[in-house]
């Protein structure tokens, strides 16, 4: 959601994966702010383990890999989504190793990688730091950002609502103008404005009893969304 001042910086709400790949992407350009609603490291990227999926190896292919996706989906999947996504892993799994990941390596292997091969894959195609990618992932992303003079990081801040044209009271299309978020530390809400919002807030695990997902996936960003008048 784009807001109107282009002087304010780009706020990015979660501090995992998604939200740490779009500040990296922006931070040399725009300055960003990420908000963390607790400590920087109880993400959910960290709680993955087993690998990330890319068609690198000569013996793989985009074909291959839709129809893999498709297969273990039962007939349930977007195959443009499944694509999409088939299509850019080379590269997301590059950009990963640039920013120095430090996935388990194979001199032989695609990109100096060892790939590992899990349910549903025709082939190899699985990199993987050991048995603990999310994590390795997070660490490394996190100290790049922490290391850029562009990104400010803050802990314990915990974004509250989108500021809207409806909490301005102004008679336009819905816009974004910033974000409404409780400093725990301080306990008091401040206001952030911004050029433009990122929602990287993970799913709403956390509304089952009994889930492996992280205390902190109770689905704020889909409700902050829908309020905003966002198709959910």
């Amino acid at each position: 959601m784009t807001a109107a001042s282009q002087d304010a910086p780009v706020v990015i709400i979660g501090a995992g994966l998604a939200g740490l790949t779009v500040a990296l992407h922006l931070a040399d350009t725009v300055p960003v702010v990420i908000l963390a609603k607790r400590e920087l490291t109880e993400a959910a990227t960290a709680w993955a383990q087993g690998g990330i999926v890319g068609v690198l190896g000569s013996d793989d292919s985009i074909e291959s890999h839709v129809r893999d996706t498709q297969d273990a989906g039962a007939g349930l999947v977007d195959e443009a989504a499944a694509r999409f996504i088939a299509e850019r892993s080379a590269a997301a799994v590059g950009w990963l190793v640039e920013q120095g990941v430090p996935f388990t390596p194979d001199d032989s292997g695609p990109m100096g990688l060892h790939l590992t091969r899990e349910g549903g894959h025709a082939v190899r195609r699985i990199a993987h730091a050991a048995d603990a990618t999310g994590k390795a992932i997070h660490d490394q992303l996190l100290d790049v950002a922490r290391r850029h003079p562009n990104i400010t990081l803050r802990e314990r801040w915990m974004a509250l609502d989108l500021i809207t044209s409806r909490h301005a009271q102004r008679d336009e299309p819905t816009r974004c103008y910033g974000v409404y978020a409780l400093d725990m530390d301080h306990q008091r809400v401040e206001t952030l404005a911004a050029r433009a919002v990122v929602l990287a807030t993970g799913g709403a695990g956390k509304v089952y009893r009994y889930t492996t997902n992280p205390d902190t996936a109770t689905g704020d960003g889909i409700a902050m969304a829908w309020r905003a008048g966002c198709r959910v």
